[in-house]
């Protein structure tokens, strides 16, 4: 049995991990930068650790100063969160060389999803269906030619090692291919160290759909729905939705079959998330990722299990808590995420939270460390909380969201609360008609305040 979980990741999910610990009876960590002393996780932690100066590099990614910090301490078990350290197989193999066990993935189940290529290989092989595409990496101009003709075009390039978008281009004709192929890997060398690239089909109005899924590592798997995180820019997710509004029962059912028999096979352990466009009725897998969500509340909410507690079950050996027959679906969630930026140019914008007053009432949920006279640091991520509602129909949903939103106050930064507050209000959204290019296009398109 796990006695002390070291929570190697900071701000709201730290926070989260650290609250299920405490409903488990478990002893925690925090690790934290120079820069996050005063972050309320650290606040609130049995222990805390000073592991670096606020750059990431020296900090949350060093792995050498979080093993010293397990072993200082006692802790026996590491919970990554998500970002940072939690989808490194090197990470997870030094922590089991140390006898520490590492809440999530083997090591050789984060290499095989971590790279695009096997990833998509070992998704065919497992019966998943996936975006039609090259066979492997497409090293040459010659390569890129060749494949394009067989799928057709539009195309799209993609870093095997990629993610938030970079590495990533279309191209609509043969005319601009060589130059998309070319620059895809160009940014891929620059952001990951790795100029590797592959093609795909590129679909021209899909939606974003994801599948939860849990696993004993024993070969038990189940799945716990989807969500649909078709509202994005960038290539980073705004709003997320479970269940999701262009789905059926008889489709999320078989979908989720799907990917809960293949990691039975693969004898997955831990969460994952098995991510898909979807177009025309048709599912087509584009990667799997490792770990715990950010969006992962809303399935809390409409299954009504923790999925930290699970991860920490599972983790020590208890297998899982539910069967496939047992977990059932109740009602409709969406998750917002607020983030410290300008709402239209979506800008960072550290600084200090001069008011703070989060919403309340039955249905809704904020996950957040930000507290007023709290001051947002300019290191990392600029995610500063998530709203989460809940209810009995998606109608009930968006009304109850709709009054959050107005409760909402941060001030003394900016934040993408009137973004949301603008969306709720869009009737292409209140009919779930959108696509993974709504958002952009939207925003284009609307004048400035």
């Amino acid at each position: 049995m796990i006695s002390k979980i070291l929570i190697a990741n900071r701000g709201e999910i730290a926070l989260r991990v650290l609250r299920a610990c405490k409903e488990l009876g478990i002893a925690c960590v925090v690790v934290h930068s120079t820069a996050d002393a005063d972050a309320m996780h650290v606040r609130l932690a049995d222990e805390s650790v000073c592991i670096g100066p606020p750059s990431s590099r020296e900090s949350y990614l060093n792995i050498h100063q979080i093993v010293a910090a397990c072993e200082i301490t006692g802790a026996d078990a590491v919970h990554p969160g998500y970002g940072f350290l939690s989808e490194n197989a090197k990470f997870a193999d030094i922590l089991d060389a140390h006898g520490i066990t590492f809440i999530g993935p083997t090591a050789d189940h984060i290499r095989i999803m971590g790279d695009k290529i096997t990833a998509k290989t070992t998704a065919l092989e497992l019966g998943i269906p996936v975006v039609p595409g090259s066979d492997g990496e497409v090293k040459t101009e010659e390569d890129a030619l060749r494949t394009a003709a067989e799928i057709r075009y539009p195309v799209l390039i993609k870093a095997t090692a990629g993610g938030g978008g970079r590495g990533m281009k279309v191209a609509r004709s043969e005319a601009d291919l060589i130059e998309a192929w070319s620059t895809a890997r160009t940014e891929a060398a620059a952001a990951f160290g790795n100029d590797a690239v592959y093609m795909e089909k590129y679909l021209g109005k899909p939606r974003h759909i994801e599948i939860q899924v849990f696993g004993d590592g024993e070969g038990n798997a189940i799945h716990l729905g989807e969500r649909d995180c078709s509202l994005q820019r960038r290539h980073q997710k705004v709003w997320e939705e479970a269940n999701s509004p262009a789905l059926n029962v008889e489709q999320r059912m078989k979908i989720g079959q799907i990917c809960a028999d293949a990691m039975k096979k693969l004898k997955y352990r831990g969460a994952g998330t098995i991510e898909f466009l979807y177009e025309n009725g048709e599912f087509y897998f584009i990667e799997m990722n490792t770990r715990l969500q950010v969006e992962h509340p809303i399935t809390e909410a409409i299954t009504g299990i923790d999925l930290v507690h699970e991860q920490i079950r599972v983790a020590s050996g208890g297998g899982l808590s539910v069967t496939q027959d047992e977990v059932h679906f109740s009602g409709h969630a969406i998750e917002c995420r607020i983030n410290a930026e300008d709402a239209r140019t979506f800008v960072p914008s550290p600084g200090t939270i001069t008011h703070f007053h989060a919403p309340g009432g039955l249905g809704v949920r904020i996950d957040s460390g930000a507290y007023q006279g709290y001051k947002i640091p300019p290191y990392y991520d600029s995610l500063i909380g998530k709203l989460i509602v809940h209810g009995r129909t998606r109608v009930e949903c968006m009304m109850r969201l709709r009054r959050a939103l107005d409760e909402f106050v941060v001030d003394g930064i900016k934040t993408t609360l009137p973004l949301f507050q603008e969306l709720v209000s869009n009737q292409d959204i209140a009919n779930g008609d959108y696509d993974i290019h709504w958002l952009e296009h939207h925003l284009a398109n609307t004048p400035a305040a």
